[in-house]
């Protein structure tokens, strides 16, 4: 079956229309990135990102401290205590306001029945950006989305972080707080849900219907506030708690809302780091345990336990340098479905899902990249749960999938990305063949995905 999987016509195709293309857009010309965090730092995107939206060792670093390095010109005021130098005002002149343009085409290996195929989003989404220093200290990041399925904006990824530093002996501590709207969001590395890849994807194209909670279950309806801290530029260490935040509906919440978060859900984070000549190498773990009610605002909870571990890997670190970027992750989660059980909405009381994810990426001299992803998720059988239905359903109560996902990216300026994207699923919802009870297979999944990415 896997033969027959990765001799798929699509793939050869695919892998051609790459090197043709790789080798008739090759050039070498000078670029400048201009977004938000670039004109507050007077420093190119090469300067924090391999290629965007992926962090290096100096992005991360901006990150831990705050988004509040600046060259940029400041209105600031200071305490008349010189010994202190304490700034009580420090404002940037420059406006911190940016914009990101996606534009897409999307074609599926089959459509689904009475759909057509061959889309052309523009814009696949919009979005507005809010992020740099705000006050001494303090930072921003927030983001404002236009989505061509809702055809509205909405609130998208949030963080607001304070941080600060101090030395504990001969070694250095980076400590503060972040608020933000999506675990992970605040997240340093690119091996968790808010900033792994794929980086983009088809707002169209059929997706497996199984993903664990830390996986973007609670992106964008839930308010979480936390510490952390990075020690010697070794350890790092955060401890979180989420409570339910939604957007629109009912406020304050009532019986009509779903997925309400009892009491707060914690969720903690760890790593290592340690980065040596041009390498870079970091090893953590992650989790989040949360008790949701179903319907409603009181009664029997489900409890969802998700454990997880990550590595990153980076080689050639250096503006304008080749570089490779490994990125993995597992996480495990328990569902224990009281609430889930108790009215019939699902087989088993108790369920298991796992998700496994590692991608590679090469850049060369930081104009093209090439990435090769795997992805597989698996666990418990619920026919209940995973119920059979045209395209989404699971004929088999399975939730397992899997695949690869090959992606060439061409960068004529730093700040301007095209993608070429393609998608290639073994299994889809349970099964290779008929997964859905109505004659899909998971071969008509197969996404091939163009995509214009603009940050201005």
């Amino acid at each position: 079956m896997f033969s027959k999987f990765y001799s798929n016509k699509y793939v050869w195709t695919l892998l051609a229309l790459l090197f043709f293309i790789s080798a008739m857009f090759f050039s070498t010309q000078k670029s400048k990135a201009v977004p938000s965090f670039a004109r507050q730092t007077g420093l190119a995107c090469n300067s924090c990102h391999t290629v965007f939206p992926q962090l290096n060792s100096f992005g991360r670093n901006f990150k831990l401290n705050g988004y509040t390095f600046t060259t940029a010109d400041v209105i600031e005021l200071k305490s008349d205590d010189t010994l202190s130098n304490t700034s009580f005002l420090k404002l940037l002149k420059m406006s911190p306001i940016s914009a990101m343009l996606e534009s897409s085409f999307t074609h599926l290996g089959k459509p689904a029945d009475g759909t057509s195929n061959d889309n052309v989003a523009f814009p696949q989404q919009l979005s507005l950006f809010l992020a740099g220093a705000i006050a001494p200290k303090l930072g921003l990041f927030m983001q404002i989305t236009y989505d061509d399925q809702s055809g509205a904006f909405g609130w998208d990824n949030t963080e607001l972080r304070f941080a600060d530093n101090t030395t504990i002996g001969n070694s250095d501590l980076v400590y503060g707080l972040t608020l933000n709207n999506n675990p992970t969001v605040q997240d340093l590395w690119h091996t968790t849900s808010a900033w792994g890849y794929p980086y983009a994807s088809s707002a169209v194209a059929p997706a497996p219907g199984a993903a664990t909670l830390i996986d973007g279950g609670l992106a964008g309806q839930s308010l979480g506030l936390g510490a952390f801290a990075l020690w010697n530029d070794l350890l790092y260490a955060e401890l979180s708690v989420y409570h339910s935040a939604f957007q629109g509906g009912s406020h304050p919440y009532d019986s009509t809302v779903s997925g309400v978060i009892q009491g707060v859900a914690p969720y903690w984070r760890l790593a290592l780091q340690y980065q040596f000549s041009n390498q870079y190498i970091s090893v953590g773990t992650i989790g989040l345990m949360a008790n949701t009610i179903p319907t409603g605002i009181s009664g029997t909870t489900n409890k969802f336990t998700d454990f997880g571990a990550d590595i990153q890997y980076e080689m050639g670190i250096g503006s304008g340098s080749d570089a490779l970027s490994v990125y993995g992750s597992y996480i495990h989660e328990k569902q224990e479905l009281d609430a889930t059980f108790a009215s019939e909405a699902s087989q088993n009381k108790t369920n298991e899902l796992n998700q496994f994810k590692i991608n590679a990426s090469y850049y060369f001299l930081q104009r093209l990249n090439l990435t090769l992803g795997y992805f597989t998720t698996s666990g418990s059988a619920d026919n209940i749960l995973y119920p059979s239905g045209p395209v989404s359903g699971n004929y088999n109560g399975k939730p397992d999938s899997d695949g690869l996902i090959a992606e060439f990216g061409y960068l004529p300026w730093l700040n301007t990305r095209f993608s070429l994207q393609y998608v290639m699923y073994n299994k889809f919802n349970g099964a290779s063949t008929n997964y859905d009870g109505a004659g899909r297979d998971a071969a008509h999944n197969n996404t091939f995905y163009l995509l214009t990415w603009f940050m201005f």
